[in-house]
């Protein structure tokens, strides 16, 4: 998938590649090479990649835990490979990556010509005829955000699921007999990675595509593929500057994926996305990437943004940060009522506008909560305990930290005041029945034991208030192309201070709180978490992973291990309310606000309209 916007996810023992041959590794049959000699043009995904019919959770299993845990997710969704075919062989569905470069190739080459296709199914298409095999792929060697710490903490194995079945694909086009016709072209977020491993050789990869597909760049590669010249190892593709040149794709992607928005515009220093050009893609390409979704017999559909909160104010004369509140209930209402759509998933979005504009939350709740998969029982209020879960970037509670790598996080609002808009928004969050997936970055460069406890102080500040969100805690990945991708913070788990444990464990305690009333939910994890310290774990993490580890298990209460001296329980925080918040903005964002939302300061008159104002330049606020 030759673009950087998604993201955006057995048995015991490690499996070879599946040979050529082999369907899904176990089912052995004769080669035989295609009659028609093959597609042209063939695209593909490894197999954890292009399913959805599993459930929205398990793509993030396969990127975060070890190979050898797959049995987990075998039980708990033992059909998951059982993916659907169209009549001639071709993927019923694929990520809305692969979906954009089999709608920019079709721009030029006729539909005979190309095809996508799963894995397993490569060797009905890859025949003499085959000149370019073109692979979307997002985490081919493990190294993401997330992998980097959970794979570890299960053990020496440090190979994501997710990365096990993509080097199995990379291996079936490698060992192809006709290999030596065509050329492999890998496009995705997850490119980066063989570049940056310099791993062609080993995977078989001709071209590492960064950029967008619609670009005039990435049909001259593969023009050049097909004429047989060589190619560059690295090759950097335009990005389109506005949302009339952004494609959208016409086939059924998996989960109903429709691209919304590229770039964010708060430019944290770690982010890959925000060196996009921010855009807004238009309502009409919107509706006619749920339509065809909705034709091809998906019922569930999602916005791809890096913060859904920016569409329909990019370019205008208010600043992006403050939501175009019509324009969003237009949009979301527009979806969730096509025919056809039974559920909606969000996606990624950021804190300070549930701050900004507390009402708009609150309708677009009541607009996406009947379509909602997602029911967690012990905190929805909901009538039929439904909840919204989108992903929203906290990274720290350290504000010391939080100005050093994201000094724009919580614009309107001063980054100063980060703890108290992260609490705020939570409150507004929840009280909409929104229980948001909150990522924390662990170890960052420069990262003292300080800025671990301001954060664990603000985990402390939620459980007292009774707020909630998942918290997925990650170890600092230098990400390629990023402000930070030359600083180094913890490299593996056994340079993890006992503090930054306790911050990791802690957030995994937290998350089990919606299953607390479920006496063998909490049990079990607690039982197998200390079986597994004792076999393995306190050999593989180190001595500071031991307490940490006992807190998570519930062992001891914590208020006994902290008069021991072997946690840190989190101080109580005084913040500020909404109001107070409101009250630290620069004054000419004032005017910006919403009067009906209340909390303005007193004696304050808003103009009858703010005046046309340029975009903020977040580089001065930084």
């Amino acid at each position: 998938m030759f673009t950087t916007w998604v993201r955006r996810g057995l048995g015991l023992q490690m499996r070879m590649a599946a040979p050529i041959g082999k369907g899904n590794g176990n089912c052995e049959r004769p080669y035989e090479p295609p009659a028609d000699g093959g597609r042209l043009i063939v695209l593909t995904a490894p197999l954890t990649e292009c399913i959805d019919h599993a459930g929205y959770f398990i793509q993030m299993a396969m990127a975060s835990l070890p190979v050898w845990l797959e049995f987990i997710l075998n039980k708990k969704y033992p059909k998951w490979r059982a993916v659907e075919r169209n009549e001639d062989g071709s993927a019923r569905y694929m990520p809305a990556g692969v979906r954009l470069v089999e709608k920019s190739l079709l721009r030029e080459f006729a539909p005979d010509d190309v095809i996508a296709c799963y894995p397993d199914d490569l060797d009905r298409f890859i025949g003499p005829n085959t000149r370019v095999v073109a692979v979307s792929t997002h985490n081919p060697l493990g190294v993401t955000f997330a992998a980097g710490v959970y794979t570890s903490i299960f053990g020496s194995s440090r190979q994501p699921i997710n990365s096990f079945y993509a080097r199995q694909m990379f291996a079936r086009i490698k060992n192809n007999p006709f290999r030596k016709n065509f050329k492999v072209i890998v496009g995705g977020s997850g490119g980066w990675q063989i570049t940056q491993t310099n791993s062609f050789a080993e995977l078989g990869v001709d071209s590492v595509v960064e950029g967008r597909s619609e670009s005039a760049g990435t049909l001259s590669l593969f023009r050049k593929a097909l004429d047989g010249e060589d190619l560059p190892r690295e090759v950097n593709v335009s990005h389109p500057t506005s949302g009339e040149g952004i494609l959208v794709p016409d086939r059924r992607t998996t989960f109903g994926v429709v691209e919304m928005t590229t770039g964010c515009g708060r430019r944290c220093q770690f982010c890959v996305p925000d060196l996009n050009p921010q855009i807004d893609v238009p309502k009409e390409k919107i509706m006619i990437g749920v339509g065809a979704n909705v034709a091809q017999g998906n019922k569930q559909v999602s916005l791809a943004t890096e913060d859904m909160f920016i569409w329909g104010q990019v370019r205008t004369g208010t600043p992006f940060f403050f939501p175009n509140r019509e324009a969003l209930l237009d949009l979301y209402s527009s979806i969730v009522n096509t025919p056809g759509v039974e559920q909606h998933v969000l996606s990624h979005a950021t804190m300070a506008p549930f701050v900004a504009d507390p009402l708009l939350i609150k309708k677009l709740s009541e607009i996406l909560l009947p379509k909602s998969p997602i029911h967690i029982p012990m905190v929805s209020h909901h009538p039929q305990k439904k909840v919204l879960t989108p992903l929203i970037g906290l990274e720290t509670g350290s504000v010391r930290m939080a100005k050093k790598i994201m000094p724009s996080k919580g614009v309107p609002f001063p980054i100063d005041e980060w703890p108290s808009v992260v609490l705020e928004g939570l409150r507004i969050a929840n009280e909409n029945n929104w229980f948001p997936m909150l990522t924390l970055m662990v170890g960052n460069p420069g990262e003292t034991d300080d800025d671990t406890k301001a954060t664990l102080d603000l985990i402390y500040e939620m459980e007292r208030r009774g707020l909630f969100a998942f918290l997925v805690p990650s170890i600092f990945t230098p990400l390629h192309d990023t402000r930070m991708e030359n600083q180094k913070g913890v490299t593996e788990t056994r340079q993890l201070s006992r503090m930054q444990w306790q911050l990791i464990m802690k957030c995994w305690k937290f998350n089990l709180r919606p299953g607390q009333q479920s006496w063998w939910g909490p049990l079990s994890w607690r039982i197998g978490s200390f079986l597994l310290w004792l076999v393995k774990l306190r050999k593989t993490n180190g001595p500071n992973f031991t307490w940490p580890l006992l807190l998570f298990a519930g062992a001891l209460p914590e208020k006994w291990m902290a008069k021991m001296g072997k946690i840190y329980v989190g101080k109580p925080m005084k913040t500020k309310t909404r109001k107070e918040l409101i009250a630290t903005v620069r004054p000419q964002w004032l005017p910006y606000f919403r009067t009906d939302n209340g909390d303005l300061p007193e004696g304050y008159t808003p103009p009858a309209a703010p005046e046309p104002a340029e975009t903020a330049d977040l580089r001065v606020l930084a």
